[in-house]
This record gives C-alpha cells, sequence and structure tokens, in this order.
C-alpha cells in the first residue's frame, strides 16, 4: 500500500478524499432533510461546494493533522500498515463527522426547521445519522477507491534501478 508521504501528494489525496465524501454524504443529507427535488441543481451545487471548501480545509489543516498524530502514536507498536489505516480513517471520520454536523444542521435548519426545539439533539441526531453513513463510506468504499486512484493516477512510480 503506497501512501502520500509528501506534502503535495498528501494535498491531492486529501483533495481525492474530500471530494468523494463530501459529494456522498452532501446527497446522504440532502435525501435525509427532504430536499432532493425540491433544490435546483444551482442550489445543491452551491451547498456541496461550501462543504467541500469547509471540509477540506478542516481536514488539510485541523482534522486531518490531528487524526494522524493520535493514529500513529496509538499504532507505534504494530507493524500493519492496514491497523494505521484504519485507525487514522476512524479518527478523521469523527473529527470530520463531529464539525461538518455543524454545517448539516444550519443546513438542515435552514431548509426545514429545527426537529425538536432543542438544539443540542438536533445536532447529536445529525452527528449520529452522519456517523453511521460516513464510517462504513470511509472504511469500504472511499478509502480503497481513493487509494486505488492515488496509486494508479498521482504517486509517482519509482524506477528499479538494479
Amino acid at each position: 500500500m503506497k501512501l502520500p508521504t509528501t506534502k503535495k501528494e498528501s494535498f491531492y489525496f486529501g483533495l481525492i478524499m474530500c471530494f468523494g465524501m463530501v459529494l456522498v454524504m452532501t446527497l446522504y443529507n440532502l435525501y435525509l432533510n427532504g430536499m432532493i427535488g425540491k433544490l435546483t441543481f444551482y442550489e445543491g451545487l452551491k451547498e456541496f461546494f461550501s462543504a467541500f471548501i469547509i471540509a477540506l480545509i478542516l481536514d488539510l489543516f485541523l482534522v486531518g493533522p490531528n487524526a494522524k498524530k493520535l493514529a500513529l502514536k496509538l499504532t507505534t507498536n504494530t507493524n500493519s500498515k492496514i491497523y494505521t489505516i484504519l485507525t487514522i480513517s476512524t479518527f478523521m471520520v469523527i473529527g470530520m463527522a463531529l464539525f461538518m454536523s455543524v454545517f448539516g444542521l444550519v443546513t438542515m435548519i435552514l431548509h426545514s426547521g429545527y426537529n425538536t426545539n432543542i438544539i443540542l439533539l438536533d445536532y447529536l441526531s445529525v452527528f449520529g445519522k452522519n456517523l453511521i453513513m460516513a464510517l462504513p463510506l470511509q472504511i469500504l468504499v472511499m478509502g480503497p477507491l481513493v487509494r486505488f486512484i492515488f496509486i494508479k493516477y498521482i504517486k509517482p512510480k519509482r524506477m528499479n534501478l538494479v
């Protein structure tokens, strides 16, 4: 498994991962809020790009670095890259779900109002629904797909000099 080793590779990897995760999660949240078919294509696109920019900033500067630091500390005694990858992925999803659920809550309130009139309960509901979708999406679909794209098209193939 070839993972990003430079800042440039990490940026491309994060860009692809954010794009895929935000695309699916935006559609999921629009579906949950009953907004598919009610928003215009332009409004949906605007919502996607707003979420994408916020998620990319969080990934690059807050959640990503901290999730990687914590995961690497917890997996220092293992030689298995899969444990490290799964730990990073899990911490990334939890961190991103915590922050992006605020975005989801705001858009939910704008589109359909409060659900319970208790903002903490609404937030916890949005967070739980996002976490339930995002964790398997990340580990089973996007993680392997983005790694495949990264290895196939982004990561430079080094020539073996014999």
